[in-house]
């Protein structure tokens, strides 16, 4: 998996997945960062002022020391008048105090005018801090503390007043030079900070990783039911007892039962509504019409095995329609219906404009054949078995063995029908209607009278021919079904892997009869067919035997029964 998938989550229907763990380490992340930079800078805080109140003490005792200097420089100067030699001395003695690089003592009259000043700093023309002067002068007190702006810098400090010299002495640091020690000391930590809550923060993430690991596994498994739409069961092998354990197990429970109602669901709708009903989560009553292939496919002599087996028949059915009805679905067929010994079959709508639908739709038919046939093939074998053990079968044995010896005639039209859903929200069914579906249930009827296993519409015929290999049309006739007013070709379609050359020979000549035979030509007809063996010509030569063709005939021979 995509290790940055892994953090942020995949994508589900354009909204992003975003992992639990990534939200829990992240809300920690937050509140571990937030609560340390916090408790940093309140310490921080705290501790410049404690540094400051200490500081001024420094600062008092400094400045006490400066007021007494500057006292006795004050007798001195008295005596000699040597201001200058005054100011320097009392400079020089408050300069052994400054530490810092912008320390400063300095002495201030009312005026603003500098009497002494003591700095690394370059001494400003004047004091022009008239709000700091004003506290001094009108504090009532001839000593505090101060702060005050000199030379676009903020100092803090203490003040007394010194009589003898009419002048205000003050013992100063500037506050950003004063708290730059702490500060770095803040960003130190803060650093520590940072690389203690990674690590803290890694070792979170791999226990919490650790702990929800079957949540991420629960997640991805989801997501794969949901993108295969098809539920199974979440892998819980090694799950520890708890809470998310039991949801994973719940869920299993439940997709479980979901999935035994979708089975039983599948097998009492088409394929393409249960996949519909799966991924829009209902079934609607509606339809559309639609270009499909019809396929009709009926069980021959069912009456006589209903008679002979009775109820045993339904076993009959069931183990013929497990096997045809997977060969109809392995060719995108879906089941439309099954009534009794009837079943009818859809193509088109699974695989809409992507394959041929009438070829699968032939291929589908030949395939319900070959079913019918390894079924008599297994019985027949049976049968033998029986002989061979007790000689004989009884006269009713030898009846159930006729009765289970299934053949079965397929019929296959194709057109514009209407496929969908109708009935009620209460009991719905899904259908095909259309005259094509009647066309196919009568095609199937005509390979009792043609003797032949499938016949197809022209439609089909011309849908397959010369586009899909694997199938020789012959034409076996036009004919107008009971309760049709119009006569329409029919085809046999023979798989050409079974057709050889005398095969072929036979068909010719079926064809070239055929034309003179819709030609009216029956004689001539009669003449080209007298080669034939296949089983459909027998039905051929009962019409025109000792006949000729009627008046007004037009080819088309007219059905009187279903």
């Amino acid at each position: 998996m995509d290790p940055l998938k892994s953090i942020i989550g995949p994508k589900v229907a354009g909204v992003r997945v975003v992992p639990i763990v990534t939200k829990i380490v992240a809300l920690f992340s937050v509140f571990l960062l937030a609560s340390n930079f916090a408790s940093n800078y309140i310490n921080l805080v705290l501790n410049q002022g404690e540094q400051v109140r200490l500081a001024n003490r420094i600062l008092v005792k400094d400045l006490a020391g400066v007021y007494g200097f500057a006292s006795t420089q004050n007798e001195i100067f008295v005596f000699n008048k040597n201001l200058e030699e005054a100011v320097k001395a009392i400079e020089q003695s408050a300069a052994k105090d400054l530490s810092g690089q912008h320390s400063t003592a300095f002495g201030v009259r009312k005026d603003g005018s500098y009497l002494f000043w003591s700095s690394k700093d370059a001494k400003p023309a004047r004091f022009d801090d008239a709000d700091a002067l004003k506290t001094m002068t009108a504090s009532g007190s001839p000593e505090g503390k101060l702060s005050f702006r000199q030379g676009g810098a903020t100092y803090f400090g203490v003040y007394k007043y010194n009589d003898k010299w009419d002048a205000y002495l003050v013992r100063a640091e500037e506050q950003k030079e004063f708290n730059e020690q702490t500060q770095a000391i803040f960003v130190r930590v803060s650093v520590i900070i940072l690389i203690m809550t990674a690590v803290c923060l890694a070792v979170g993430a791999f226990l919490v990783q650790f702990i929800l690991r079957f949540v991420s596994r629960m997640t991805q498994s989801i997501m794969k039911m949901q993108t295969g739409q098809k539920l199974e069961l979440i892998d819980l092998k090694g799950a520890p007892n708890d809470d998310v354990t039991y949801l994973g197990a719940s869920f299993n429970q439940l997709s479980s039962t979901i999935d035994n109602l979708m089975s039983i669901f599948r097998r009492f709708v088409t394929k393409d509504i249960a996949q519909r009903a799966y991924s829009e989560r209902e079934v609607r009553l509606e339809g559309t019409t639609r270009q499909l292939t019809i396929l009709f496919s009926d069980i021959k002599g069912f009456t006589f095995m209903t008679e002979t087996l009775g109820t045993d028949i339904i076993d009959v059915l069931n183990l013929h329609y497990q096997r045809a009805i997977k060969k109809i679905h392995d060719e995108n067929g879906i089941v439309g219906s099954i009534i009794g010994d009837a079943l009818l079959a859809v193509f088109g709508t699974l695989s809409a404009g992507t394959t041929n639908k009438s070829h699968e739709a032939l291929k589908a038919a030949y395939l319900i054949q070959d079913v019918a046939a390894e079924l008599r093939q297994d019985i027949a074998a049976q049968r033998e078995l029986i002989v061979k053990r007790r000689g004989a079968l009884t006269d009713a044995e030898e009846r159930v063995y006729r009765a289970v010896l299934l053949e079965v005639g397929v019929g296959i039209d194709g057109g514009e029908v209407f496929y969908g859903n109708i009935g009620s929200y209460e009991r719905m069914t899904n259908t095909v209607i259309g005259d094509n579906v009647n066309s196919a249930s009568r095609l199937e009827g005509l390979t009792r009278i043609y003797r032949v296993p499938v016949v197809v519409s022209e439609a089909i015929y011309k849908e397959v021919e010369g586009c899909c290999e694997g199938f020789r049309f012959v034409e076996l006739d036009k004919v107008q079904v009971k309760g049709k007013t119009e006569g329409k070709r029919i085809y046999w379609p023979v798989r050409t892997q079974f057709v050889d050359e005398a095969m072929e020979q036979e068909f010719r000549h079926f064809e070239a009869g055929l034309a003179e035979y819709y030609g009216g030509d029956w004689k001539k007809a009669a003449t080209l067919w007298k080669p034939v063996t296949l089983p459909l010509i027998e039905i051929f030569r009962d019409r025109i035997e000792g006949a000729n063709a009627p008046e007004n005939w037009n080819g088309i021979w007219a059905m009187t029964t279903k």
